[in-house]
């Protein structure tokens, strides 16, 4: 017997299950050493720390798209968190003198989102500000399309 509810199939999109127009914005794991501190633990422990930053960096990866952020972890269990772009409320660029100078930076998004109501992307390999701006500006678009409006209460 054959079920059908009259409804088209959805068109597969960049990510599994997305309906289409989704634009890859970044992709990527966090660095093995993200920061001087990292680093000097590196030679201190003749590199041991840093294998085992590499098998934890390589349990993560990180995708943004236009339309929400998607993050993968775990090494043989593997856990999916996402938050849809128009869900953002409000973003964190942090750049700690470490980590700017081996190139790297932490991205905070905290969301209306029961589940997750705090997103850490941390050690990305990229120029963050870029990222944030692009990221904030998808979220507007998302806003807009989807007309959501928020509403900013404050208690008396």
């Amino acid at each position: 017997m054959e079920l059908n509810s009259g409804l088209a199939s959805p068109r597969e999109g960049l990510m599994p299950g997305s309906s289409g127009g989704e634009e890859l914005i970044f992709q990527g794991r966090p660095a093995v050493i993200q920061g001087l501190g990292a680093l000097l633990l590196t030679i201190l422990t003749v590199g041991i720390y840093a294998l085992v930053m590499w098998v934890r960096s390589r349990g993560t990866l990180y995708k943004i798209t236009s339309q929400r952020v998607v993050i993968e972890s775990g090494v043989f269990s593997k856990r999916m968190e996402q938050i849809d772009l128009y869900r953002i409320v409000d973003y964190v660029v942090e750049r700690p003198f470490g980590q700017r100078v081996m190139g790297t930076g932490n991205i905070v998004l905290e969301a209306i989102d029961k589940t997750t109501p705090e997103i850490k992307l941390a050690g990305i390999r990229t120029d963050v500000v870029a990222l944030y701006e692009r990221l904030r500006y998808c979220t507007e678009q998302e806003k807009q399309k989807r007309n959501v409006r928020l509403i900013d209460v404050e208690s008396a």
